[in-house]
């Protein structure tokens, strides 16, 4: 239970694909997929992520403090370290979480905490803390998948992957690894929670779930 809510049931199954997926891409990518542990870049800079990700990664909190009290402890401090440095100017609601979804809010947080360690991860080790419990953003980053449109690390023909990944493939081989989506599932469920609103990982890791209200 996290905040008073149970994390879905479809959330168990949405990640076991996602990991499928993923695996299957890095066993057709090989060594042109570099994401290895203690490779950190992806880990540095604000992203938003829905309510299912904020849900998941309380799950993830709460059972860190009972695997591990210390290294919940630690990710906590982090976590409250990093408001303190950042939330002054969060570009939504400071209390809740809640990312704001006005343009000017939207253009403020293009611009929001680039250069910010994510408070998951342990700079000592080059680990995330609660990886098992990690958001969709991180779950897909690396392989090459399906953007529709915006601006992409890398791309190739409709393709965004890791731009230290894929040194010297062909777009064929770019193609051939890309990662499938279970965009409809995730969607399905969050309509489900109605999941509308979007946070930070430092807020999901210090409390409840923002609320769509």
């Amino acid at each position: 239970m996290m905040g008073g809510m149970k994390l879905p049931d479809g959330d168990s199954r949405l990640v076991q694909i996602v990991d499928v997926s993923l695996r299957d891409a890095a066993r057709r990518a090989g060594d042109w997929l570099v994401c290895r542990p203690g490779c950190t870049q992806c880990c540095y800079g604000a992203f938003a992520i829905n309510r299912l990700d904020a849900l998941r990664l309380r799950a993830g909190m709460n059972a860190l403090r009972d695997l591990n009290p210390s290294k919940a402890e630690a990710l906590t401090l982090r976590a409250r370290a990093w408001l303190d440095a950042y939330g002054e100017d969060f570009p939504g609601d400071r209390k809740s979480g809640v990312l704001g979804d006005s343009d000017e809010e939207r253009d403020r947080f293009e611009e929001f905490a680039n250069d910010a360690p994510c408070p998951a991860l342990d700079l000592a080790s080059g680990m995330c803390d609660v990886y098992e419990w990690r958001p969709m953003t991180c779950r897909v980053f690396g392989p090459p998948i399906r953007m529709d449109g915006g601006e992409g690390s890398a791309r190739t023909e409709g393709l965004g992957h890791c731009e230290l990944c894929f040194k010297g493939a062909t777009e064929a081989e770019v193609a051939w690894c890309e990662m499938p989506l279970a965009v409809e599932l995730e969607e399905k469920i969050l309509a489900e929670i109605d999941g509308k609103s979007e946070t930070v990982v430092a807020y999901a890791l210090l409390g409840p779930a923002p609320s769509s209200d």
